[in-house]
C-alpha cells in the first residue's frame, strides 16, 4: 500500500528508515542509536484515547517480556512532547513515547493514510507496529492493528 508520497512503504527484509525525534522528556532518540538491540516500534493514533490506552498498557505490563528478548520499545504518534509525558505519567509507561507532529516517520514507515470515523474523512495514524533486527532491517510489521492480544504475539515474534 503505497504512502502519501507516492512510494511502497518499508518491507520485511529492507532496512528500517532511520529517523531521529524527541521523546516525551525531550531528549533526542535516534533509531540508528539502537543498532545491535530489537526495536519494537508502535505507531499510535493520540495519547489518552481508548484504543491507544488499552495497547500502551499492555505493551507496559509486557515490557519486562520485551526486555528479556533484548529489545528496546518505542511509540510514535503525532502528539506533543507534553502530551506525551502527561500520557506516560498518568498510565506509568516505561518506554520512550516519540513525538512525530509532522507525520514525516510515519509517512516513511507508510502508516499515514485515509481513516473514515462517523462519516468524517481525515488523514491519521493507521495503527501499527514494526520489530527491527538488531542490523537494522525490518523483521516484522503488523498493519491495522487489532490491540487484544498484540503484545502477546509481538513477544512471542521477538523470538
Amino acid at each position: 500500500m503505497p504512502n502519501l508520497l507516492g512510494k511502497a512503504p518499508v518491507s520485511v527484509g529492507k532496512k528500517a528508515p532511520d529517523f531521529a525525534l524527541k521523546d516525551q522528556e525531550g531528549n533526542t532518540v535516534k533509531l540508528r542509536d539502537f543498532r545491535g538491540k530489537k526495536v519494537v516500534l508502535f505507531f499510535d493514533v493520540r495519547d489518552d484515547t481508548p484504543g491507544c490506552t488499552k495497547e500502551a498498557c499492555s505493551f507496559r505490563d509486557g515490557y519486562g517480556h520485551v526486555k528479556a528478548k533484548g529489545a528496546v520499545l518505542l511509540g510514535i504518534s503525532p502528539d506533543s512532547g507534553q502530551s506525551h509525558e502527561h500520557f506516560a505519567k498518568k498510565y506509568e509507561l516505561p518506554f520512550s513515547l516519540l513525538v512525530d507532529e509532522k507525520a514525516e516517520v510515519a509517512k516513511k514507515f507508510g502508516v499515514w493514510g485515509k481513516k473514515n470515523m462517523y462519516g468524517r474523512k481525515y488523514f491519521g495514524i493507521i495503527r501499527s507496529t514494526f520489530i527491527i533486527n538488531e542490523d537494522g532491517t525490518l523483521k516484522a510489521e503488523y498493519r491495522r492493528v487489532k490491540v487484544d492480544g498484540h503484545t502477546d504475539r509481538i513477544i512471542k515474534d521477538l523470538g
